[in-house]
Parts: structure tokens; sequence; C-alpha cells
């Protein structure tokens, strides 16, 4: 909003941050890829439910629930996230799947990758 002493239009920020951190915003899933997208995390959220009550945040046990569900040992990540949480990546393309567990809640979402970069993981770098 200008000001009482400007004489037009606020100066637009000078901060690039969204515009050089695009391509680490997940793109989304479209069609029938979401709808399988939304399948996915339904059954993860339900296999990785009894981890969560019984409090086995081990990423071990994560991997194994994950694995069971028929996803390839080698395209599933687990990991330590604090003293009572795991965090979880799944290539399984096209979908990308992730999330997290913790004491309180098991989260999970499927998305299409990133712009200009393979695999599921967080691009690093930019321009």
């Amino acid at each position: 909003m200008p000001s009482a002493n400007s004489s037009g239009p606020a100066t637009p920020p000078t901060d690039h941050y969204a515009e050089n951190h695009g391509f680490r915003v997940p793109l989304p899933l479209h069609g029938q890829n979401r709808c399988d997208g939304i399948a996915a995390v339904r059954r993860i959220e339900t296999a990785l439910e009894p981890l969560r009550k019984r409090g086995d945040f081990d990423p071990v046990s994560t991997r194994s629930a994950l694995t069971g569900l028929g996803y390839p040992a080698g395209k599933v990540r687990s990991y330590e996230n604090g003293p009572t949480g795991v965090g979880f990546l799944i290539e399984a393309s096209p979908l990308c799947l992730e999330g997290t567990m913790n004491s309180m809640t098991t989260k999970a979402d499927a998305f299409a990758g990133y712009p200009d970069h393979s695999g599921c993981d967080v691009p690093s770098g930019g321009h």
C-alpha cells in the first residue's frame, strides 16, 4: 500500500526468495495419479498407526512396515525425526510419498516430484 508521502504504488519487494526457491516446491498430482496418491497415503497411515500407538519410532520398524506394503526396500528411506518421531520418503514412481510419525499423529503426503529434478528428495542448489 502506498504511503501518504509516496506518489505511486508501493515498490515491489526486492526479495526473490520464492522465485529462487521454486524448484523446491513439490509438484501436485492430477487425475488418476492423484487418486492413487490419496489411496497410498491412507494405506501408509493405516500401516504406521499401530507403531505410533505402541510408541515404536524406530526407523527400522517404520521401513519394515512400509516395505510390507510392497514398496521395494531400495525405494524406502526412514530416519529419526527428534526423540519421539520418525520421517520417511518413498519413491513409488510416478508418486512420491513422504511423511512423519510422532506420539501425536501419523501424516503422509503424495506428490509428483520436483521441477527440473528427478527423484523424490528435496533438491539442493538452485540458481
